[in-house]
């Protein structure tokens, strides 16, 4: 079965009927965290809305007033899933959410035409591909392509958006001998009705279920972008289509504009300026590094040359690192001594080291880890890790100077 929205891609707004409401769930992803909705799936006489298919996603849209969240294919129909039931034979107006559909349009049949004519062109084959949300990627059976195959292949295309070349739909048998002549990369196993052909005239005939625009010149322009190496000797084809282009364009001008701003030079000289920024601040990491080095064996000694020095130790340092920490710890003597040193923001995050006898180390250890929210482990005498929160630094230290405390009388 055909759906209206395979019939005519361009149509915007359909009524039709409620054939069935089901209770149902769908598994999703909101921020990075799946979650599991509550809802109904709804069967409609026909539909507008693409079921997910042949690399597309879904459409979005509403039935009614209620959003459809998801639209799946189960054999020939469309399963909607929606948060609110609706009435079964109730007629309803549905409405596709245009900008999310005409992109895909543009991207699915950008594929097509980058498809045939790098076919055609060099003999690399389309292996599969993938819309994504900011760019759209076609994996070709070939280790590499060269940068000049590459503008040779974006010219062609362009030519043929330019000659506004027509794309129709034919729906053939499956026993028609024309089916054999078209591009194919197989159907569904619960495929049922026609074949659906998608045809670029004097380009290429492919079968597939996906929505697409009726003639090349609505793609308006297709840029690919360039290459990246893909699995198992396959390149990676990344290409933007349609308004794709004039939104990437957009937003590499707002950028250019800000680099400007930030750099004090025009666009050509951003590369040079960024290369040398980036230099000055490896110079100055490596002298920031030696002059954290030289700071702490400095910060040792004074401890060491204080006669007045106890055998507890402890520094909170908001810039420094492990080496930092490791360098006083080396240089005071441990074996009398129990340090206790952190670096990084003062409630939050950063890194801590305590380092002693081996024995109050490892009694204390765990528990400044827990008050710490931190990750570590320790062994000869030294005990250190991440903290989460330095926030209870000031109860660590307390608690390990009762415990420095204690362990003094004892041994006297």
């Amino acid at each position: 079965m055909a759906f209206q929205c395979q019939r005519d891609c361009y149509v915007k707004e359909f009524v039709t009927s409620v054939v069935s409401c089901s209770p149902a769930e769908l598994k999703h992803e909101v921020s990075g965290k799946k979650e599991t909705l509550k809802g109904f799936n709804v069967k409609l006489q026909d539909t507008i809305l693409f079921p997910e298919g042949g690399g597309q996603p879904d459409d979005h849209g509403l039935i009614g007033d209620v959003p459809v969240l998801r639209v799946t294919r189960q054999g020939p129909a469309a399963v909607h899933f929606v948060s609110s039931p609706l009435e079964v034979g109730q007629e309803v107006q549905v409405k596709v959410d245009w900008e999310r559909r005409f992109d895909h349009m543009q991207q699915h049949s950008g594929q097509h035409l980058i498809t045939a004519l790098a076919d055609t062109m060099f003999g690399y084959k389309t292996t599969s591909w993938d819309l994504g949300r900011q760019r759209s990627t076609i994996e070709l059976d070939i280790p590499c392509v060269k940068p000049a195959q590459l503008q040779a292949l974006e010219e062609a295309i362009n030519e043929r958006i330019r000659a506004h070349v027509p794309v129709t739909v034919q729906l053939l048998s499956i026993d028609d001998p024309a089916v054999e002549k078209v591009r194919s990369r197989g159907l569904p196993e619960d495929h049922a009705g026609p074949i659906r052909i998608i045809d670029i005239e004097g380009v290429d005939a492919n079968m597939c279920c996906g929505t697409h625009v009726s003639n090349l010149s609505h793609l308006q322009v297709i840029k690919l972008l360039g290459t990246e190496k893909g699995k198992k000797n396959k390149t990676n084809l990344i290409f933007l289509a349609g308004n794709r282009v004039l939104k990437y364009a957009e937003k590499s001008y707002s950028t250019e504009r800000s680099l400007v701003s930030l750099l004090k030079t025009g666009p050509d000289e951003h590369v040079e300026a960024v290369d040398k920024l980036q230099k000055s601040v490896k110079l100055l990491q490596k002298t920031n590094l030696s002059l954290l080095r030289d700071m702490a064996v400095l910060i040792a000694q004074n401890f060491k040359n204080n006669p007045q020095r106890s055998n507890f130790f402890s520094l909170h340092k908001k810039e420094g690192d492990n080496e930092f920490m490791n360098i006083i710890a080396n240089e005071i003597n441990t074996e009398e001594t129990l340090v206790f040193l952190t670096v990084g923001e003062e409630k939050g995050p950063g890194l801590f080291l305590l380092a002693g006898p081996s024995g109050p180390v490892a009694e204390t250890g765990p528990q400044v880890l827990d008050m710490l929210q931190g990750k570590g482990a320790g062994k000869n005498g030294r005990f250190q890790g991440k903290a989460n929160s330095l926030a209870r630094r000031g109860e660590v230290e307390a608690f390990l100077q009762r415990h420095c405390k204690h362990h003094t009388s004892e041994e006297e």
